[in-house]
């Protein structure tokens, strides 16, 4: 596999767990950024961009992220706690009244950030035309009875994430998620990332290619434990709720289209290069280019633990901060990462500890049953090369 760009000395190592990526794990196109100390030490990419046209993974490919999302949005959320245009401990109330029904007139900001607000999908899917449009998805989610108590467990909110974090946003600003995204972090820090793409960069953005789920045999399903295969077949089953909850139109969302590219959703449309998403990590670490997004103080409030255990919409373990995952079972580089990843392999994070912002970017989506190869040899490569 050749692997282009640029690797500082001593981290070789990261290099050849990129491209034992494509030799070894399946990827097809991708592209990997390490930012240490605010300084970039690894910015490569390799592959194929589009397999339909043939045309190669460059230097300024872009490619969506999934969830990854999610924790471009809490850093825009963070950005304005920060300057105070934004109390997260506030009620959602405060900054819109209409949400104030069926149980949730006490329901805080912060809750929304970590899917604690019994949330996670709509009574009654909504067409996709709806979903860009904003405002049927938002006066749906205001009207909704929670699935659960507000505040007495968490579920992951897939996409309504989006929609929640991103009215609260609209409504004490006046400005929607992505205009925040472009004119206070995106340009200045002359970064490759948006939410609501313009249609001048559609041609950069790379086809995703859909996640093919492994084919089990008796004696591969013998060794899964009960409840992991018990979740397998719910996520599959059109009726439960975590199917629900990562399909909440119909029909579903095509992420390769154009007018989804170009439409605002805050938990799963953001568009990017590795580049820029370990840059945005790397500014809530330190200055970068003389500009720092958050500072000490912001992101320790935003990595203070707000849910664990298990998770009552995917039935899997985790822990969140304020919209970033946090580390469990192994999981990110060290105690202090956050960030987040997205469907299918992308992974963004910052790990104050080590001092480093990473950031994997593809378009080749896997399930794997265990964790992802391609991420967990590119951390240990980082943290080899950081020691």
């Amino acid at each position: 596999m050749i692997v282009h760009g640029d690797v500082a000395a001593g981290f070789e190592r990261v290099q050849h767990a990129f491209g034992a990526n494509f030799d070894q794990h399946g990827d097809v196109g991708a592209a990997f950024a390490l930012f240490v100390g605010g300084t970039k030490v690894v910015d490569i990419w390799g592959g194929v961009a589009d397999v339909k046209k043939d045309r190669e993974w460059d230097a300024d490919t872009l490619t969506l992220v999934y969830s990854a999302s999610k924790g471009i949005t809490a850093i825009v959320a963070h950005l304005l706690a920060k300057r105070g245009e934004l109390d997260l401990d506030a009620p959602v109330v405060s900054y819109w009244p209409e949400f104030g029904t069926e149980g949730k007139q006490d329901v805080p900001v912060r809750w929304l950030l970590s899917h604690r607000t019994g949330l996670p999908t709509f009574e009654r899917r909504i067409t996709v035309d709806e979903a860009l449009a904003w405002e049927p998805a938002v006066e749906a989610l205001a009207t909704q009875r929670p699935l659960w108590e507000p505040g007495t467990t968490y579920g992951y909110h897939a996409l309504t994430y989006g929609w929640l974090v991103g009215e609260v946003i609209r409504r004490a600003t006046g400005r929607s998620l992505s205009r925040i995204l472009a004119e206070d972090i995106s340009n200045p820090l002359g970064l490759d990332l948006w939410i609501g793409l313009p249609a001048s960069e559609e041609s950069r953005v790379s086809r995703l290619i859909a996640a093919t789920p492994p084919v089990l045999d008796e004696a591969a399903l013998a060794v899964i434990p009960s409840d992991q295969l018990r979740r397998m077949r719910e996520s599959a089953d059109p009726s439960s709720l975590a199917f629900r909850t990562l399909n909440p139109t119909h029909p579903p969302f095509n992420f390769n289209s154009p007018a989804l590219h170009a439409g605002e959703l805050g938990a799963a449309n953001a568009i990017t290069t590795a580049r820029a998403l370990a840059k945005l990590y790397a500014s809530t670490l330190s200055e970068v280019d003389g500009i720092r997004v958050l500072d000490p103080a912001t992101v320790a409030a935003a990595t203070k633990e707000q849910s664990s255990g298990t998770d009552f919409v995917m039935g899997t373990p985790g822990r969140f901060g304020t919209g970033f995952q946090l580390p469990f079972d192994g999981s990110l580089m060290g105690p202090s990462s956050y960030g987040h990843a997205g469907a299918g392999g992308s992974l963004a994070f910052a790990d104050p500890e080590a001092g480093v912002a990473f950031a994997y970017v593809m378009n080749r989506m896997q399930i794997f049953l265990g964790p992802d190869p391609r991420t967990r040899g590119l951390i240990e490569a980082v943290r080899q090369a950081v020691a």
